[in-house]
């Protein structure tokens, strides 16, 4: 893919807008984190050449001047809620975060509890944090809140809450997923912290939409596609347009909460430091577009594939008609086919030709492999098995899997783990692939070709299983399925 983003220049210029904002406070800044901070890949998918670990790279500079919050809800804590990209719970989570972020040597000051109530998961998961030497606070639900700010900003709304005890000028306020509570965090210290003599200052860094692009730029298009489910629609900022004359890009959500923000800035400091929502943003990533073309295309490919998982999700009923309906209006906006993504007429035209079901991959350097299901392979493991053969030189008619390696795994599938399907999916073709590398040259060859799929795409003509969603996702292949069954 066409590069179309300067990582560099985005993480010179965003640590430094940054600093400058902290200068414009009592240097004190808490930091809201939207999104990802380790694998932001929607990012990556839309902005050809943004790291998707580029928030991290990013603290990493400020390292010496940063602490993290993390905030969690005692209700996704007493509910098991689960982050559906890991399969794993938000506390577990939380505990993940930690360690990763200390690995990567950034400070974690504290933990905050908000909506706290009392409750043995809540406590259980607690004495975990303290356990790991992570301070605990806990954090109220305020009656009225978000816009009773008589009963907000007040020792029984704010003051009620515990005050974090940071030690740094730049505070970062990040959580497990949306929901948690990170901005009612951010204005309860700000409360506390006017009340103990400093001004602090609140900003709040969230990647998309992106203010200084246009309101039907195929990125921010792009950002709607991924949010359809939540209903966010990108607008433009009316206070910002009001008091400087220049049109902004914000969402629905913060722009319907800027009145309350601006009140609740006006009780805690007598004025408000900011005129818009935009105001508040520390957004960087617009000014470091290099390539519009590559970012509007590889942002078309985006709203097509959230379409087909939009159709497959209606199809498993996982997802809503209604988010449907809307990436099919943003499909039309931009004018996009399904066919218009490369690698579904190969994997149709296949199956239609053998009357299987079918898959394709496109390659880095544009070529595009298919493979169909077989008595051994599944279509998934066919198309994976072909690809990393064409990878590797191997001609296709050369075996490296035998029918013998197969038959025991297929035996022990149907014969003893009560399997219907002797075919081998993705992830025993990989381990059959392994077990043969280590007597044979050219399997060995073909498995050293696995990195190199990585940002490839793929299409099924059929809807996958979990397992083989998950290898592809390993491998970090792009996939996308008709809504139909084998």
């Amino acid at each position: 893919m066409k590069l179309g983003f300067d990582n560099e220049k985005y993480l010179k210029m965003q640590s430094e807008h940054i600093m400058e904002r902290i200068s414009k406070f009592d240097n004190k800044l808490y930091l809201e984190f939207g999104g990802k901070l380790f694998d932001d890949f929607h990012a990556a998918r839309v902005l050809p050449g943004f790291a998707a670990d580029s928030k991290l790279q990013l603290l990493l500079q400020l390292s010496d001047q940063a602490e993290i919050v993390m905030v969690v809800s005692v209700e996704d804590i007493i509910k098991n809620k689960i982050r559906e990209d890991l399969g794993i719970t938000y506390d577990d989570d939380v505990v993940r975060l930690i360690d990763a972020f200390r690995r990567k040597g950034l400070y974690v000051g504290s933990v905050v509890l908000t909506r706290y109530t009392e409750h043995h998961a809540v406590s259980h998961f607690q004495k975990r944090l303290e356990s790991l030497g992570v301070k605990v606070y806990h954090h109220f639900t305020i009656p009225g809140y978000p816009t009773s700010v008589s009963s907000i900003v007040c020792d029984e709304g704010f003051g009620r809450n515990d005050y974090i005890e940071t030690t740094r000028p730049l505070v970062v306020i990040t959580a497990p997923g949306p929901g948690s509570g990170k901005m009612a965090t951010c204005l309860s210290q700000l409360y506390h912290e006017h009340k103990r003599g400093t001004r602090a200052g609140y900003a709040k860094f969230e990647t998309f939409p992106i203010w200084n692009l246009p309101l039907d730029h195929t990125v921010n298009l792009a950002y709607e596609a991924a949010t359809a489910d939540l209903n966010d629609i990108n607008m433009i900022d009316p206070y910002h347009l009001k008091a400087y004359g220049i049109t902004t890009v914000n969402y629905n959500r913060d722009v319907e909460i800027f009145p309350v923000l601006n009140a609740i800035f006006m009780k805690i400091y007598g004025t408000s430091p900011y005129a818009s929502p935009t105001d508040m943003g520390v957004n960087m990533v617009g000014n470091c577009i290099v390539d519009d073309e590559a970012c509007r295309e590889a942002s078309r490919q985006e709203i097509i594939r959230r379409y087909y998982k939009a159709l497959v999700g209606v199809a498993d009923g996982t997802r809503t008609e209604e988010e449907l309906n809307k990436l099919e209006l943003l499909m039309q906006k931009e004018n996009l086919s399904v066919t218009d993504r490369r690698t579904v007429p190969p994997a149709r035209s296949r199956a239609e030709a053998s009357g299987v079901a079918a898959a394709a991959i496109e390659l880095h350097d544009g070529r595009i492999v298919t493979g169909k299901t077989g008595e051994l392979l599944g279509s998934s493991a066919a198309v994976l098995m072909n690809a990393i053969k064409d990878l590797a030189g191997i001609p296709h008619e050369e075996l490296i899997l035998s029918p013998e390696s197969i038959a025991p795994i297929q035996a022990l599938k149907t014969q003893y783990l009560g399997s219907k399907n002797p075919r081998l999916h993705t992830d025993e073709v990989l381990i059959a692939l392994s077990a043969t590398a280590a007597t044979n040259e050219q399997a060995a060859l073909a498995l050293a070709q696995l990195p190199k799929l990585r940002g490839c795409q793929v299409h099924s003509t059929v809807m996958l299983p979990a397992v083989d969603h998950k290898t592809f996702k390993k491998l970090y292949c792009e996939v996308t399925c008709d809504a139909k069954t084998e």
